[in-house]
Order: structure tokens, then sequence, then C-alpha cells
């Protein structure tokens, strides 16, 4: 199967935003699909602002095709400056929005984005003793048992 990326996609490719490590995060999410191996960690820095925690800073580390670090950088951009309830409700279908359009057989990297936020935000939560949602409970178990089954076949 060949398929090309758009403009867009090989934009933030190659001119990702918010790569990199946040010293001392406050949360820090990491997934990854044991298919086609790609890696990310999202690390968020959380501000109190009127009562509201909103995602001060948040920066990403990606190994993977340019379909996975343009989802990073993207997810980066569309979570920066949102609440914590915000930024789960941001979904993958919103960032192959902003990228305008990404091959199908990519789709899986947008989901990947999106668990990788979900997982930096359960990991605040977790380390604030907080109550965490149910739905975000139930993402984080999904990804439990995805890294199980990686670590069973591949050790």
């Amino acid at each position: 199967m060949v398929f090309q990326y758009s403009k867009k996609v090989m934009k933030y490719f190659l001119r990702p935003k918010n790569v990199g490590k946040i010293k001392n995060a406050d949360g820090i999410g990491r997934v990854g699909n044991m298919l086609c191996g790609d890696i990310m960690y999202i690390f968020i820095k959380v501000r109190i602002k009127r009562k509201k925690e909103i995602i001060k800073d948040i920066k990403f580390q990606t190994l993977g095709c340019p379909a996975a670090i343009a989802t990073s950088s993207v997810i980066t951009e569309l979570a920066k400056g949102k609440t914590l309830g915000k930024a789960l409700k941001i979904t993958n279908k919103e960032v192959i929005k902003k990228l305008g359009e990404l091959p199908p057989i990519k789709y899986h990297c947008s989901l990947l984005a999106e668990e990788a936020l979900d997982e930096a935000i359960y990991d605040y939560l977790k380390k604030q003793k907080r109550k965490i949602p149910v739905l975000l409970k139930k993402k984080h178990q999904k990804i439990l048992m995805s890294e199980k089954k990686f670590k069973k076949k591949f050790g």
C-alpha cells in the first residue's frame, strides 16, 4: 500500500513544536504501539489559576514515523493553556482535523497522541492523590493491558 503525507503533516514532522522534556514534570504519559514500534512521552506542567488546573507547559518526545511525530506535536498545541478537564476531551479526531488529513493507516498515531496526553493527566492526578475520573481510569487500564501483552510477547 502506497500513501503520501500531506504538506501539513510533513511541516509538523520536520518542524515539530514543543519537543523536549520538562524537568520535574507534574505528569508524564508514556504509551507505545507494539505493532508499529512508536513510543510517545508527553510531559506536563500544571498551574493553578482561579482554582482551575491549567496545562502551563507541555512537551513531547516521540520515537516513530512522521505521523507519530506530527500528531504528538499537534496534541501539545491543542492542550497547552487548557484546563485538565478540557484537555481530557481532546480526541484523536481533533488531532487529525488540525493536521488536515492523515492516511487512514496512520490514524493509530493520533490515538497514541490522545492516550499519551491522557496518561500524563492520569499521572498528575495520581501524584496529587486526587480522584481519577472513571473514563480516564478505564483508558489507563486498557493501556496497561496493552503494555502487559507487549512485555509478554517481547520480554
